[in-house]
């Protein structure tokens, strides 16, 4: 009996390590062609907060043309890092994360999640820009003019002192109060900050 059941478990171990064997063997067979394959395409999605796209394909493109030195699809899958590829992708004004893969067929995919304007605003010293929705400055778009709140009178200083600072906070909770309701944004032409923090609409 003992006989029998050391050779029902030699059985079951040499079943898994045939399996384990296989499936190691695949790996490697995916990781060389991986490593000798050469890019066959690309796919750029652009995904925008409100289908504002203030950045286009053609963008994306050229900044990876750019930081890979020539055509993607000249170029072995093994020479693409990824993740620093999405670092910089990162740096640019206009995006707020991006990621990328290569699918089973060599197919390079790029899905890009743009900024989030939530306000416009107009300095004393007649300067303009956007905020985002974390509240950092983003410059103006030639490409489109997103449709947000505006807000006037804002200091045109280069350096905020904390009560800029607390008059930026207070802007971009109201302008996410407003974006969110479709009254207020029909109702509110633009926004007026007052010396006391107050603001008129």
């Amino acid at each position: 009996m003992r006989k029998k059941t050391t050779i029902g478990k030699i059985l079951f171990v040499a079943f898994w390590l045939c399996i384990a064997g296989g499936m190691l063997t695949l790996l490697l067979a995916a990781i060389r062609k991986r490593n000798h394959g050469h890019c066959a395409g690309y796919e750029i999605v652009l995904k925008g907060a409100r289908n504002n796209f203030f950045i286009d394909r053609k963008d994306v493109e050229q900044m990876l043309v750019t930081y890979l030195g020539g055509s993607l699809t000249s170029m072995p899958v093994s020479s693409f890092r990824l993740f620093e590829i999405e670092k910089m992708l990162e740096q640019h004004t206009w995006i707020e994360s991006a990621e990328t893969y290569f699918d089973n067929h060599d197919v390079l995919h790029v899905t890009i999640n743009e900024k989030e304007p939530v306000a416009r605003i107009f300095t004393n010293t007649g300067q303009s820009f956007y905020i985002d929705s974390a509240g950092k400055r983003m410059p103006l778009s030639d490409k489109m003019s997103a449709r947000v709140p505006v807000f006037t009178n804002f200091t045109g200083a280069k350096k905020l002192t904390p009560a800029d600072s607390m008059v930026l906070y207070d802007v971009r909770r109201t302008a996410r109060f407003i974006l969110e309701d479709p009254f207020w944004m029909a109702q509110v032409a633009q926004v007026d900050l007052l010396p006391n923090r107050q603001m008129e609409m």
